[in-house]
């Protein structure tokens, strides 16, 4: 299974692609799509979706996940970034992906074991977590933590599927 995490975000959106062999995972790739902040809001939006959509294009994910939202201080900051989360659902979907999403906290628990965990913490952990791994920023290791999450969730759920098919029979 080849699976991305994506980091949304307007102005740098995190992408980090892991492949999963049984427990194994191995890094692929990991970037940040960026949107020049000077532009329009809609020549952002598709920007991203043109980097995201030749992320796709390149590397051929079976599975996607994508960080969910939270909302803040700043109602206008909010809508901008579930924008650019629209774009962040809308690319996998056109692959034919289902999208698995995960709450920050929910990340950081499965990658650190805390969370609330810092972007410290998170990066160390991806980093041993995929031995050698060159990141492309913060945007990019919490993209990665967001596959290895869907990953450790995918194969959980393999599990139970397996047992129930089994307790079945």
């Amino acid at each position: 299974m080849r699976v991305i995490g994506i980091d949304p975000g307007l102005r740098n959106m995190g992408w980090g692609i892991i492949d999963v062999d049984g427990s194994r995972l191995t890094h692929v790739a990991n970037g940040i799509c960026k949107s020049d902040g000077a532009a329009a809001l809609s020549e952002r939006l598709l920007s991203l979706h043109r980097q995201l959509t030749e992320v796709f294009r390149t590397y051929a994910p079976t599975a996607a996940a994508v960080e969910q939202t939270f909302v803040n201080k700043d109602a206008v900051a909010t809508l901008k970034l579930g924008q650019a989360r629209g774009v962040a659902l809308l690319v996998p979907a056109q692959a034919g992906l289902e999208v698995g999403e995960y709450l920050p906290n929910a990340v950081k628990k499965a990658v650190v074991g805390v969370g609330h965990a810092d972007k410290r913490q998170i990066d160390h952990m991806v980093k041993l977590q995929l031995p050698g791994v060159k990141i492309a920023g913060a945007d990019a290791a919490d993209a990665l933590a967001i596959a290895i999450c869907h990953s450790h969730h995918c194969q959980s759920a393999g599990h139970l599927q397996r047992a129930i098919l089994k307790a079945g029979a």
